[in-house]
């Protein structure tokens, strides 16, 4: 997509710091990070979320954070746990699908706080779901 700035990424039109590449994704330093070590992992094909996504790329994308970046962050940075994460629509800022790797330290206060009081009931949520 012309306007994608991971597009832009993905194609060397923009410079990032890329830790690991292959034929279906490219993983690279957030520029913003909720803790050091912060990574993005993007398809290298333009997918806006994780409706059009397709299922080999979610599922090499998790065999790579798997095998290699999880390994390599506990190793290189000492982290001591992973969060993973993605938006869809209501929060999704690049229009191109991708994955957050937030690396977990003790006292790194990244911050990933409910509001309790705006949760309803959890019983009615449940039979919606059921």
């Amino acid at each position: 997509m012309k306007d994608c700035i991971f597009c832009k990424i993905i194609d060397g039109e923009i410079p990032s710091r890329t830790v690991f590449e292959d034929e279906q994704i490219k993983i690279i330093m957030n520029i913003n990070p909720a803790t050091n070590g912060h990574l993005l992992v993007i398809p290298k094909e333009h997918m806006t979320d994780i409706k059009d996504t397709k299922e080999e790329v979610i599922m090499h994308s998790l065999k790579v954070i798997k095998e290699v970046i999880f390994p390599l962050l506990k190793e290189r940075l000492n982290c001591e746990g992973l969060t993973i994460a993605q938006n869809n629509e209501l929060g999704q800022e690049i229009k191109h699908y991708h994955i957050h790797l937030i690396p977990r330290y003790p006292n790194d206060n990244a911050d990933f706080q409910y509001n309790k009081d705006q949760i309803s009931d959890l019983d009615k949520i449940f039979n919606k779901l059921k």
